[in-house]
């Protein structure tokens, strides 16, 4: 491995201005963060429906 990364948390200085860099990049990834939701949330939905159509199928047969 190389040697030319230096671990921010090593060093109290270089983890804070690591930290200040990512909360300065912070604001332009958080709008889609919600959007990163959508797809678990419909699948979810999806998956309960086809749960509860084989429950009743196999309870009413």
């Amino acid at each position: 491995m190389s040697d030319d990364y230096r671990d921010p948390s090593g060093n109290t200085e270089a983890f804070r201005a690591f930290t200040a860099r990512e909360e300065a990049a912070g604001p332009s990834a958080t709008p889609a963060a919600p959007n990163n939701r959508l797809p678990l949330i419909i699948g979810g939905l999806v998956a309960a429906a086809v749960v509860i159509i084989l429950v009743l199928v196999f309870a009413l047969s």
